[in-house]
């Protein structure tokens, strides 16, 4: 009877499972991250523009780039790997399917910053648009950061030729993410459209307010008497335009008998 090594395949398994346990954490954070800066990057150039907001976007930015770089040489060195397991490999495609969509939205809204800051430059806030937003952007990036409160900038002037470099470096990081999605496709080659998801596990739990209207909705149904307003509506059209066509027939034949 031929022998069976099952630590070696108990100690693979194991490791399997935290690559991919690792793999989800990154991906969540870096979800965040870009959640947090499109939430920033829509105050540029509003009556919330400030100092303070760009260096917010450089920093949520840079937590954004660092993190992309380790996912994605994580997914990309186990999605190469021949003898990764098919339940792993799905696992894996479905973190790359999220990654590649993540990352797309930061570089969009990279370009999105790159541009409108240099219509809207700090040097001239009088020509902000006044939006009637105010403040909550630090707390947010704070949250997605894990920071209990980011480096807020002690002096609120604008320090001279600190735009024109932050457009450099803008510029760089976009080119950085262009070659990086470029890189990811010659790589691995996953098809999103044949990725398939698993759904409830991702489903959001319902909240107690939510399961009390279900609740009630049920309740609703199930009583034989009530009816919803749509159908009492309904059924008052129906009995106007009955007796429209009553009226309209008891005419008929008065003039039909009296002429």
């Amino acid at each position: 009877m031929p022998l069976v090594n099952n630590k070696v395949g108990d100690d693979c398994t194991v490791g399997t499972d935290k690559v991919l346990v690792d793999g989800k954490a990154q991906v969540d954070s870096l979800i965040k991250v870009v959640a947090c800066y499109r939430h920033l990057a829509s105050c540029v150039g509003g009556c919330t523009d400030s100092l303070q907001l760009r260096d917010e976007l450089r920093q949520t930015r840079e937590k954004a780039l660092k993190l992309s770089v380790s996912i994605c040489n994580h997914l990309t060195s186990h999605l190469r790997n021949k003898s990764l397991p098919e339940g792993q490999r799905k696992e894996m495609e479905l973190l790359w399917v999220a990654f590649s969509s993540s990352l797309e939205l930061l570089h969009v809204d990279m370009c999105k910053v790159f541009n409108i800051s240099d219509i809207f430059s700090l040097a001239n806030t009088d020509a902000l648009v006044q939006t009637g937003l105010q403040g909550g952007g630090s707390e947010v990036a704070a949250r997605a950061l894990s920071l209990p409160d980011l480096n807020i900038a002690p002096n609120p002037t604008l320090p001279a030729g600190l735009e024109s470099q932050e457009r450099s470096t803008m510029e760089q990081e976009i080119s950085q993410m262009d070659r990086m999605i470029d890189d990811m496709e010659m790589k691995v080659n996953v098809m999103r459209w044949m990725v398939e998801s698993h759904g409830p596990q991702h489903a959001e739990a319902l909240s107690s307010s939510d399961s009390a209207s279900l609740a009630l909705l049920s309740v609703d149904e199930e009583q034989p008497g009530h009816q919803p307003p749509c159908q009492r509506s309904n059924i008052h059209v129906l009995l106007l335009l009955f007796a429209v066509v009553l009226v309209a027939a008891t005419l008929s034949v008065c003039i039909i008998f009296f002429t």
